[in-house]
């Protein structure tokens, strides 16, 4: 693989259309993350101390140095973004709620900047079947879920679904935590940068059906949009990529990031594609 430049030709066109696949680079997808408001509903809080050091408990270590160029914009909105912009279902003040976390891991492939996904298995009793980050709750030895713990868990959690190497992956952003109220999990999004790919695949086929790539010229693509309906009334983004349908909490987390990036395109909302009962 040969690393991505910061050259402003990438940027340009990553940053104007990334449907067109206008990010440089040869090599496959990647990620790490720095933080950024890792806290309650207000947005602020531990993800800026991870941002200007962390490890200091000699925990995974966020730093934004040698990204390439295109993911400039991912940055910023991490740095910024508060979460009510994110989504509606925010922690519960009390504290309820399992501590959890997800990789968002971004990488470079043919058609250039591209996200890893993989599908849950369909006999999980909690969102079987669907596409998802890699990610999980956090386990005791991961630390405090207010520090570098998320960090630790969406490492851990990706190599044990995926086979991803962590020591290839440098996290470069945290974004605010969200609530997912049918899994009553805390989410914090951990971003990173596939600096060195490494081979990835289902290790339990038991939790995971397949873990697959998914380029942001695609998730960007108009033909590709559309609003998931769940027979319960609930509306949100979806993509319909790589054989599948992204729905839910990874589809909300995409739409905003393209969005605060500055990459979404204009697409139909009223297009709608409706869910089942044991969605």
């Amino acid at each position: 693989m040969t690393r991505g430049t910061r050259d402003e030709g990438a940027a340009a066109a990553a940053g104007r259309s990334a449907r067109t696949g206008a990010a440089h680079a040869t090599g496959h997808v990647a990620g790490h993350a720095t933080g950024h408001a890792t806290g309650h509903a207000t947005g602020h809080a531990t993800g800026q101390a991870l941002a200007e050091g962390g490890g200091a408990d000699g925990g995974p270590v966020v730093s934004v140095t040698g990204l390439p160029a295109w993911l400039d914009p991912v940055v910023e909105a991490a740095r910024t973004v508060r979460p009510p912009q994110l989504s509606r279902f925010l922690p519960p003040e009390d504290g309820r709620g399992r501590q959890s976390a997800v990789l968002i891991l971004f990488g470079e492939g043919p058609r250039g900047p591209e996200l890893l996904l993989m599908e849950r298995s369909g006999s999980l009793r909690s969102h079987a079947g669907q596409p998802s980050f890699p990610g999980g709750a956090l386990d005791p030895e991961d630390g405090d879920p207010h520090t570098t713990g998320p960090l630790r868990a969406a490492l851990r959690e990706a190599e044990e679904e995926t086979g991803l190497d962590p020591s290839g992956v440098q996290l470069f952003g945290v974004l605010p935590r969200l609530y997912i109220p049918v899994s009553e999990f805390v989410v914090t999004p951990v971003l990173g940068w596939w600096r060195e790919p490494s081979p990835v695949g289902a290790v339990d086929p038991a939790e995971t059906a397949r873990v697959f790539t998914v380029p942001v010229a695609d998730l960007t693509d108009p033909a590709h949009r559309a609003v998931a309906v769940h027979p319960s009334g609930h509306h949100g983004p979806a993509f319909l990529v790589a054989s599948a349908l992204v729905w839910g909490f990874t589809a909300g987390v995409i739409d905003r990031l393209l969005h605060f990036a500055g990459w979404e395109e204009p697409w139909d909302r009223s297009r709608q594609v409706p869910l089942d009962w044991r969605a």
